[in-house]
């Protein structure tokens, strides 16, 4: 029992410090551009017939001089009309190029592999990288470059999930929700991760960090990078800005999902302690309270979970107003008994002796 409450004393400590900061302590990075540079988009694709038009047409709908843009999309061995759709979209775009990748380099594999060989190919000093499964929004290029200065080596985005079903928005909140916690600890300059499906790296400082090429594999190929750039000396910025918003498509069933968290867990052993003793905490929170509710008064332990819901969604409405998003009441209390399914089903999941199964190819 004595353990229970310390552990909701610390809880809701470090989740009323963390709602402070959000509040508090937010931090802006664009700014007006008087010069605009040529950079470089790289996509891995695979099998992405779905939605690879869709990430196209967004680019060619950026808000930036379109003669100053170079789009290379690596298309990674795919067996559907991914390649096809990307050549047809490309004629008559001099800037647009589909890459086959038939070989590996260095220690890249998959998704790296493809990235490390259209950094080879690009021609410029910034490289902007997104999914085949994302669509930015027109400002994206110009709020990316905005929060760069000479000591920044890599600049991060935002992405969450579009679709109106109730799964897709769920998704979606979950996303928002935990940039959201890791945008706390950007605004206080301690380094958490980057997303490869929105991230800005200088050429300068990918070289510095040996590309991905030179790079142990990882499944969270954006993380090993990240903590690589930061390793040469380079700061960094996490913007959580409409501007930067970009939509990525839901995934289709609850096992997919289960793959992707997955894969993102395998990647939390690369985040700094800080980052890592929070989703600890967090994660911990019904393992301690569904015990502690057969030993306390019902009354007490209602309160700690009505406190907890409060917070949260109070967490939660704000990283959305910022976004200029809103959500029925309703759909926080969703919200809560998803977190609480799938973090349990997932905690399991995650230690079952299987493989990992990332873009047809198993890890």
């Amino acid at each position: 029992m004595m353990v229970s409450v310390a552990y909701f004393v610390l809880y809701f400590l470090v989740f009323l410090t963390l709602l402070y900061l959000l509040l508090f302590n937010r931090k802006r990075y664009t700014r007006q551009l008087t010069y605009y540079p040529r950079i470089s988009i790289l996509i891995a694709a695979r099998n992405e017939e779905h939605h690879i038009l869709n990430c196209l047409q967004a680019i060619a709908a950026l808000d930036y001089p379109h003669d100053k843009i170079e789009v290379l999309v690596g298309d990674d061995g795919s067996t559907d009309r991914t390649r096809a759709l990307v050549e047809e979209f490309a004629k008559g775009r001099p800037g647009y190029t589909c890459v086959p990748i038939t070989d590996t380099i260095g220690l890249a594999k998959g998704k790296a592999n493809v990235l490390a060989q259209l950094a080879r190919q690009a021609t410029t000093d910034i490289f902007l990288f997104t999914d085949a499964d994302i669509e930015v929004p027109p400002t994206w290029v110009k709020a990316m470059l905005s929060a760069l200065d000479q000591k920044v080596g890599v600049v991060t985005g935002l992405t969450t999930v579009k679709g109106r079903s109730l799964f897709a928005r769920l998704q979606s909140l979950d996303w928002l929700y935990s940039l959201g916690l890791m945008q706390v600890f950007s605004d206080l300059n301690m380094p958490v991760t980057t997303m490869g499906n929105n991230m800005l790296l200088t050429r300068q400082a990918y070289e510095d960090a040996g590309g991905f090429e030179n790079i142990k594999f990882s499944v969270t190929e954006d993380i090993a990078i990240f903590n690589q750039v930061l390793k040469q000396g380079y700061k960094f910025r996490n913007i959580y800005e409409p501007s930067v918003l970009a939509l990525s498509a839901p995934t289709a069933s609850f096992g997919e999902l289960l793959q992707q968290r997955k894969r993102w867990m395998r990647g939390s052993v690369y985040l700094p302690v800080y980052m890592f003793a929070i989703f600890v905490l967090h994660s911990a929170y019904y393992p301690v309270l569904v015990p502690f509710f057969f030993q306390a008064p019902t009354g007490i332990a209602g309160g700690i979970f009505l406190a907890k819901l409060l917070l949260q969604s109070l967490y939660l409405h704000t990283c959305l107003k910022r976004l200029n998003r809103t959500a029925p009441w309703w759909l926080y209390l969703i919200f809560e008994l998803y977190l609480l399914v799938s973090s349990i089903i997932l905690i399991i999941y995650f230690f079952l002796p299987t493989k990992l199964m990332w873009k047809g190819r198993r890890y």
